[in-house]
């Protein structure tokens, strides 16, 4: 699932996120539920009872404003924010602190707001989440350091692995939860699964090998990232498969093809999406920006402006996701 971000255009639309929260705290996700954790193969609110996320995710830093955030919890009613933070592709790597900061404004913004926010370290190529460990451990004691005390927090510890094998997978997981689990004990936190985080299916590999070879700790989900218009029966069928066994969190997707380009494809998205209200799989849909994909939601220019709720601002897809998330 290849989506190359061009930074340059996306910082200049970086404001402060801090205008009063939109929705009444008490109605909000995060005040509702409290801390979150694993419960079997579910993801469970403070009372142990079974919840399902809906939300967005960030293009790296497009479009994180005040007004964007406002409607995605007043608007959209979203329960989450995936703030996705890139770490090549003119990303962290070139200036660790000024990214560790924007990822922690956004956060708190989300947070602000009542929503949750995963922390997603969105390494994509190269596909060796080791090539980033040391990066990666830099960036989640810093998030976990300040995140600690907070019930408003996951982490997602490699958005889309490719080209190396489960056990590389697994043992990156085993090096970094530790480091977040030092600072914050309680938090959840997502791995990313093999081929993109398809559980191995874009490999030729299926969920078995991470059923037969879980990652050593608690409180941890897998994840799974699909494109409906790309990824077909057989994508589907591994995503039931595999959340009768694990706990999966769908941290991506797409009603396009897998770059988040083309005719959308409704009716194999709804079918993904009826699996998942049915099995309560958490979801954010890719991506919350103007971007020229057909599966950016807003339309060109939009992140310019100061019109940010309703559909009038909303490409098809945009119209689509947004309905399903106020469902």
């Amino acid at each position: 699932m290849r989506k190359p971000l061009l930074f340059a255009s996306a910082l200049g639309v970086l404001v402060a996120l801090q205008s009063p929260v939109s929705a009444t705290e008490s109605a909000s996700p995060v005040s509702s539920n409290g801390q979150l954790k694993v419960c079997g193969r579910q993801l469970c609110n403070e009372q142990g009872q079974a919840v399902q996320l809906r939300g967005m995710s960030t293009h790296g830093t497009q479009c994180v404003t005040d007004g964007s955030l406002d409607a995605l919890a007043g608007d959209w009613r979203a329960d989450v924010l995936r703030v996705s933070t890139y770490v090549q592709e003119g990303g962290y790597e070139t200036d660790p602190q000024r990214f560790t900061a924007l990822a922690q404004k956004f956060v708190d913004g989300a947070n602000r707001r009542g929503m949750y926010a995963v922390i997603d370290w969105h390494m994509l190529d190269p596909g060796d989440p080791d090539f980033n460990l040391a990066r990666a451990k830099t960036f989640f004691t810093a998030m976990a350091k300040k995140y600690k005390d907070n019930p408003g927090v996951l982490y997602e510890i490699a958005n889309e692995p490719s080209g190396v094998s489960w056990s590389k997978i697994k043992a990156y997981a085993e090096k970094i939860i530790p480091v977040i689990r030092a600072q914050d004990p309680d938090a959840v936190v997502l791995v990313g699964t093999r081929a993109w985080s398809s559980f191995g299916v874009s490999e030729g590999a299926d969920e078995q090998e991470v059923i037969r070879y879980p990652v050593n700790s608690s409180n941890i989900m897998y994840t799974f990232h699909f494109y409906a218009a790309s990824h077909r029966g057989e994508y589907l069928d591994a995503l039931n498969r595999a959340s009768d066994r694990l706990p999966v969190f769908v941290t991506e997707f797409g009603t396009q093809n897998y770059a988040g380009e083309g005719a959308n494809d409704f009716a194999q998205s709804q079918r993904f999406l009826d699996l998942m209200k049915r099995k309560k799989i958490s979801w954010t849909n890719w991506n919350y920006s103007d971007d020229n994909r057909s599966g950016a939601v807003f339309k060109t220019g939009t992140c310019n402006g100061d019109t940010w709720a309703g559909t009038g601002v909303l490409k098809e897809a945009g119209v689509w996701i947004r309905q399903r998330i106020r469902e």
